[in-house]
Parts: C-alpha cells; sequence; structure tokens
C-alpha cells in the first residue's frame, strides 16, 4: 500500500486533537483558567493562542500568507477567555479550521510553495511545522491538567506503573 502523506497528517493531527479534548473534558473552568503564575500560560491562554495561529495559518492556506494582517498574536496571550465553554467553541473553531483547509488539499498540493512571515515553505514543510507547534502545545495542556488534577487525572494514554500489562495485552491480540 503506497505511503499518502496526507492522511497521515490529518490522523496526526486528530490524534492530537483528541488528547486536547479528552485533557478539556476533564478540567473544571476554574482548573482551564488556572496559571502557575504571572508568566506562565493557563490552558485557556493556550487555546486561544492556538486559535489565533490555526485561523491565521490554515485560512487560504495555499494563497495568502499564514501570518494574517488581521492577527494579535501579542493578545493571545492575555486571559481573554472566561467560560469553558469559550475554551471549547475556540478550540473546536480552531481545528475546524485545520482539518478543512487538510482535507482539500491534493498530493499535488505538496509540492507547491506556500509563506509564513513572508518565508517559504514547501506543503509539507509547512504541514509539520503546525503539527510540531500544536503537539508541543498539547503537551501544555495536558501537563497542566495532571498538574491540577494531581490523583484524580485519568489518564489518556498508559497509566504510570501499566507498562507491561498494556504491552501483554497488545501482544496477546486481545
Amino acid at each position: 500500500m503506497p505511503f499518502n502523506y496526507l492522511e497521515s497528517a490529518i490522523k496526526y493531527f486528530r490524534r492530537q486533537k483528541s488528547l486536547g479534548d479528552k485533557a478539556i473534558e476533564q478540567l473544571s473552568e476554574e482548573n482551564l483558567l488556572w496559571q502557575y503564575n504571572e508568566n506562565s500560560n493557563s490552558i485557556a491562554i493556550i487555546v486561544n493562542h492556538l486559535w489565533g495561529n490555526m485561523l491565521s495559518r490554515w485560512s487560504n492556506f495555499l494563497t495568502e500568507d499564514g501570518e494574517k494582517d488581521c492577527r494579535n498574536r501579542d493578545s493571545e496571550f492575555e486571559q481573554v477567555i472566561s467560560s469553558k465553554e469559550e475554551i471549547i467553541k475556540k478550540w473546536n473553531d480552531g481545528w475546524k479550521c485545520v482539518f478543512d483547509s487538510l482535507e482539500s488539499l491534493k498530493e499535488e498540493d505538496l509540492s507547491k510553495t506556500i509563506f509564513i512571515r513572508k518565508e517559504p515553505h514547501n506543503v509539507g514543510d509547512a504541514i509539520n511545522r503546525q503539527l510540531a507547534h500544536y503537539s508541543n502545545h498539547v503537551g501544555q495542556i495536558v501537563y497542566i491538567g495532571k498538574m491540577v488534577l494531581d490523583e484524580k487525572w485519568k489518564s489518556l494514554s498508559i497509566p504510570k506503573g501499566k507498562s507491561k500489562d498494556f504491552n501483554e495485552k497488545m501482544m496477546s491480540g486481545k
């Protein structure tokens, strides 16, 4: 079976969204707005930044610079979201923009050049850049969630101390 890069990229973006969905679902509004200190980001701030980045990078992906004039990146790092509902809406709206754009691409688009801040990127590199960026921030969301929930946190992968059990289950085919 031939490798399909776009299908693979979409799969890994969906995994990142799913991890974020599962983390956000476990957390209260208070948890989502919590900041370790004044210089740290809350999950709400991270989501607001991702939303701004996603809309800027993926709107008119093949035809406009990925850093839109209307974007105010600095304001993305202010605590402007005040409810869990708003966090979820921005989270989902941002990801919708990502997936709508990715799902509209064709294999022949991978050799095209797009621009981010006037810097040229081939489409595959631009996709990889965003996948790495979003994975970093989803990791932050998960880590903050684990900190604020402590022992109440429900693992999103293999629970600590359960690797052997997990591997045995996987290897047995059950």
